[in-house]
């Protein structure tokens, strides 16, 4: 008979990887901000600031599974992306 975990360690290790499959996703981040850094410009002052949001997500660790990171890292990203949206949207302006 396999060994079975329980609910606690089951719900920590699902929670661990998806973090991890998050990571991967924004592991880019850290170019986008190295690019950004040479420059003064208030594009590069928004680029830096959005690529801290996104490494601060990164690194907030919960004590799992009752403060699950990676749930946690997931709410965290997708209100940055919205916010990503929403200035992209104000960019474009409204449709002629």
């Amino acid at each position: 008979m396999p060994h079975q975990l329980c609910q606690f360690h089951f719900l920590r290790e699902a929670d661990r990887h998806a973090k991890k499959e998050l990571k991967k996703k924004v592991r880019t981040v850290r170019g986008v901000k190295w690019r950004a850094e040479g420059r003064n410009d208030p594009e590069a002052a928004v680029i830096r600031g959005y690529c801290s949001a996104v490494r601060s997500a990164l690194t907030d660790d919960g004590r799992p599974p009752l403060e699950a990171s990676g749930l946690k890292l997931q709410t965290r990203l997708t209100a940055i992306a919205g916010s990503l949206d929403r200035v992209a949207a104000a960019d474009r302006g409204p449709p002629s």
